[in-house]
């Protein structure tokens, strides 16, 4: 599970969460908006813009037949051909490199998922930092290890997947030299719901796989990618659009400018909060024991005079004796003249 660095982030535990802005095909076949929601990702504070790199073509056939027609009732695309959905979704290859040349004058990342190998080759002309395998494609073990071949980290989501099919996905990609893996935990439905999340699952794909894991997350809203942070999710994708109203093939699930920047806001301050175990006071909490509750002479006492319930109180602030000593401290005598609001010492206590 080791950590790795991207241009100038570094991608694990111990830094704070990597957040990827998916732009799919909500640039609506317009390369100027495909630049504006770059502008708008960065300034979100995205740390990158992921692509999809295809063609209808590469993705499967221009056959309208049963078989090519979705039938997903809920589904955003039910009844639609899987040729016509990919040739409305795919960005134009020729589109990446001015993507890419626009991310890299903005600091941001650009990286894409490549759906065969002649996708793979495209994005190795244009230096991808590191590829994404798809969650309909972690079984096409060929691509897997081609991809792998490169010696580039890589992202693997799992929607749908067994555990053994992650476990092939991952002992293929080492095995063909791929240096580093982050697993993202994944619901293969858009959008997901909450209740079929099932984040629990994170800490143990990091026990059982010994890599890196973080969330594709298709639901709505912010809450499950913080709740990820806590389980140790160091990589954040979700998918971005200028507006939902804009329509697009995955505007109804994606996320807006202004929620995107409070999900990179929130989740790092979610990483923050993890800390160590930990008990007692912290550096910042030591000020404020003085707030505690402690002893106090609640009356005027002379030497010889017994403490009791009148004349001792449990009260703020917390510089006497605790209030576990309570008990012990009744029925002793004060060893000298006490005036109110003294707080109470042994020292003060005759034994």
């Amino acid at each position: 599970m080791n950590s790795f660095t991207i241009g100038k982030h570094t991608i694990g535990p111990k830094h704070p969460p990597f957040i990827v802005a998916e732009m799919s095909g909500n640039h609506n076949q317009s390369l100027e908006r495909a630049l504006k929601i770059i502008d708008a990702a960065a300034h979100s504070g995205a740390h990158a813009i992921k692509l999809q790199t295809y063609t209808p073509e590469t993705m499967t056939l221009n056959v309208q037949s049963a078989d090519f027609r979705i039938n997903s009732k809920g589904s955003l695309w039910d009844g639609r051909y899987l040729f016509d959905l990919y040739k409305d979704a795919y960005t134009p290859w020729e589109w990446h490199k001015p993507i890419w040349d626009h991310c890299a004058k903005l600091g941001i990342i650009c990286f894409s998922t490549p759906f065969d190998e002649s996708a793979v080759d495209f994005l190795e002309s244009l230096n991808t930092p590191f590829y994404k395998v798809a969650s309909f494609e972690n079984t096409d073990l060929p691509l897997i290890r081609y991809m792998a071949s490169k010696k580039k980290p890589m992202i693997i989501s799992t929607g749908m997947a067994t555990e053994q099919e992650i476990q092939e996905a991952v002992d293929c990609a080492k095995n063909a030299g791929c240096p580093n893996i982050v697993l993202l935990k994944c619901t293969s439905t858009y959008p997901a719901s909450p209740e079929n999340t099932n984040i629990l699952t994170i800490p143990y794909m990091q026990k059982k796989f010994q890599t890196l894991v973080g969330l594709s997350d298709h639901t709505m809203g912010i809450g499950v990618s913080i709740a990820s942070i806590s389980l140790g999710a160091v990589f954040i994708e979700k998918h971005f659009t200028l507006s939902r109203e804009d329509g697009g093939v995955d505007s109804s699930f994606s996320m807006e400018p202004e929620e995107f920047h409070s999900l990179v806001i929130e989740c790092e301050r979610a990483w923050k909060s993890l800390g160590t175990p930990t008990y007692g006071a912290t550096h910042a909490e030591k000020p404020n024991l003085q707030f505690r509750r402690s002893l106090y002479v609640a009356k005027d006492m002379k030497a010889g005079d017994l403490f009791t319930k009148e004349n001792v109180r449990i009260i703020r602030p917390g510089f006497g004796i605790e209030p576990k000593h309570f008990e012990q401290v009744l029925g002793k005598k004060a060893n000298q003249d006490l005036k109110i609001g003294t707080a109470l010492k042994w020292d003060l206590i005759l034994s």
